[in-house]
C-alpha cells in the first residue's frame, strides 16, 4: 500500500542561482524517473521576511505531495540529490511526514513560520515530537525550518500556490482553452473568478504566462478575470500581482 506523503525542502539557493523551486521541480522528475514515487504536485509557499531571518530573496520554501511504497529509498534520493545539486552555501532542509504525522500542532507551527521569527530547537522539537523526518544537510542547517513548515502548510490545504501539477509543468502550460479542456487537462479542481464566482462553461480562457493555481480549501483553483480582448477570449489568468496578494 502506498504511503501519503508531504517532502518539504528550503534554501538550497544562493543569490547567484536558481531558486528552492526549480529544485523541487527538478527533483520531482527525478522521482518520477527513477519511479519512487506518484507526485500529485507542488506548492511553493510564503514564509516571514524579517530581518532576523536570513534568507536569500524572498524566504519561500517548496512542498512536494507524494504516493510511495518505497520510503527509505525515497528519503535517500531526497538526501543524496539536495547534497549534490543545492548551491554553494545554502543551508538545505529536508522534511519527510506521512499524512497522518500531521496534526493541527504542526500546521498551526507551519502559520507561525509566516509571522513569527522562529528557531532551529522548535523545528527539532516539533518533528521529534510528531516522529517525522527532518534533517539539515547543508550550511547551518537552517533550512529545516521552512522545511517542516512547508508540510504543515500544504497538509492544512489552505496556503501557497503551485508551482508543478500532476503529469504538467505548469510553465509549458499556456493557450486559449475553455474552461472545461483546462478542467480535463489539468489536476485542477475549479476555475474562479477574482470574485469568487466558479467559471464551468465554455467560454475561452488565456493562459498567459503565469498559470499558478492557489491552494484553498483542499482545492487547486485557477483564479482568472476579465480581459478587454474580447475579439479573441473573454477571460485570462489574473495578474501576478493578484495571484500573489492571495497566496502569501
Amino acid at each position: 500500500m502506498k504511503q501519503h506523503l508531504y517532502i518539504g525542502i528550503d534554501d538550497t539557493d544562493n543569490r547567484e542561482s536558481r531558486g528552492t523551486g526549480y529544485r523541487a521541480r527538478k527533483m520531482a522528475d527525478l522521482l518520477l524517473n527513477e519511479k519512487l514515487g506518484l507526485i500529485e504536485g507542488i506548492s511553493r509557499h510564503q514564509l516571514y521576511v524579517h530581518q532576523d531571518i536570513p534568507y536569500t530573496s524572498q524566504n519561500s520554501s517548496a512542498c512536494l505531495e507524494i504516493y510511495t511504497d518505497n520510503l527509505d529509498d525515497l528519503i535517500g534520493f531526497c538526501r543524496s540529490f539536495l547534497k549534490k545539486d543545492s548551491a554553494q552555501g545554502s543551508d538545505v532542509g529536508l522534511c519527510v511526514a506521512k499524512s497522518e504525522q500531521i496534526t493541527q500542532e504542526l500546521i498551526d507551527f507551519g502559520f507561525s513560520a509566516k509571522d513569527t521569527v522562529l528557531n532551529q530547537d522548535l523545528a527539532k522539537n516539533m518533528a521529534a515530537s510528531h516522529n517525522i523526518f527532518l534533517e539539515g544537510l547543508t550550511g547551518n542547517f537552517d533550512g529545516i525550518i521552512g522545511a517542516l513548515a512547508a508540510t504543515g502548510l500544504r497538509a492544512s490545504g489552505k496556503d501557497g500556490r503551485f508551482i508543478w501539477l500532476k503529469d504538467m509543468d505548469l510553465r509549458e502550460f499556456k493557450g486559449i482553452f475553455t474552461a472545461q479542456q483546462i478542467l480535463e487537462k489539468s489536476t485542477i479542481d475549479e476555475i474562479q473568478t477574482t470574485k469568487g464566482e466558479s467559471l464551468l462553461n465554455n467560454e475561452l480562457i488565456y493562459l498567459g504566462e503565469w498559470v499558478r493555481p492557489v491552494l484553498q480549501n483542499n482545492h487547486k483553483i485557477l483564479i482568472i478575470e476579465k480581459t478587454e480582448n474580447k475579439n479573441e477570449y473573454e477571460w485570462q489568468v489574473a495578474n501576478k500581482e493578484y495571484i500573489k496578494s492571495i497566496s502569501q
